[in-house]
């Protein structure tokens, strides 16, 4: 990267916005991957556009009603899975068309023309404000406190819930709470990326994470460092290639995983071959 660029606001934004973003997506991704809840996750998302068009049409920040409206879907989407004993992948689906019908409504009755609504769909790395990244810091230390103070019982429910039962009784409580987090990380990372991609963001690095290592907290590790590599690389690449930069974010990660699954198929052929010729020699 040119040193001169680091002169331009914008850039210096950009990549704080990927650091948080990629700290979020190691711990927060991770945990969705871990627990399988990509499906949970994308209903989220997509519930969220609905604070976004309320916000609009009240005037108010749609970061922050997509945040409200986030929330409230991720706890209905539990509490009707759980206490209403409703297949979760409908209730998903029920608060999934809910959220983009409400969010659809009431843009279509805010006067004028929602200038910046693009930018939420698809995001944009290049408008994200310090407001922005501020929410983000705050995030991603609140990710870390909970995701290393509670380590052993999210790790239980991530793998086992059935036997994180026998370990403590609140785990209802901690899905509720985690989910809740889980909903305002995606929400704030809304503006990388955007309603239709920032599910993306956090499932792609988990998985690439998953091709090295099995261990909880090496994932998230790992999953930081991918996802930090691909969100730089790609902003680096929409800025000089004039593309959009969510799109370019994404799509970099998924090289970024095509490549890592064939570094490990070769060395596995490697390992193999080794192996073979070690049996062969002792022959």
């Amino acid at each position: 990267m040119e040193a001169s660029l680091f002169r331009y606001d914008f850039v210096i934004k950009g990549l704080l916005g990927a650091l948080f973003a990629s700290i979020s997506a190691g711990f927060a991704g991770t945990y969705i991957v871990s627990r399988r809840m990509v499906f949970l996750s994308g209903g989220i998302t997509h519930a969220s556009f609905g604070g976004i068009g309320i916000g609009y049409f009240a005037g108010i920040n749609p970061v922050g009603g997509a945040a409200v409206f986030g929330i409230l879907s991720a706890l209905g989407i539990e509490y009707l899975s759980v206490k209403q004993k409703i297949r979760e992948d409908s209730a998903i689906g029920i608060m999934w068309a809910l959220g983009m019908a409400t969010g659809i409504i009431f843009i279509y009755l805010t006067p004028g023309y929602a200038p910046n609504l693009i930018s939420y769909l698809f995001g944009s790395i290049l408008t994200v404000t310090y407001g922005d990244i501020i929410a983000l810091g705050i995030m991603s230390v609140v990710l870390i406190v909970w995701f290393t103070v509670f380590y052993r019982t999210i790790l239980y429910i991530s793998f086992d819930e059935q036997y994180a039962r026998t370990f403590t009784r609140h785990v209802n409580l901690f899905r509720y709470v985690t989910t809740s987090l889980i909903a305002l990380t995606i929400v704030l990372n809304i503006r990388m990326a955007g309603v239709v991609l920032v599910l993306s963001l956090l499932t792609i690095p988990p998985n690439i994470a998953m091709l090295f290592t099995k261990k909880y907290p090496l994932i998230v590790a790992w999953s930081m460092l991918a996802a930090f590599a691909g969100t730089a690389a790609g902003y680096m690449i929409s800025y000089y290639a004039g593309i959009p930069v969510g799109a370019t974010i994404v799509f970099t990660l998924v090289v970024i995983w095509i490549l890592a699954k064939l570094a490990t198929r070769i060395q596995l052929r490697f390992l193999k071959n080794n192996d073979k010729n070690l049996l062969t020699n002792n022959k």
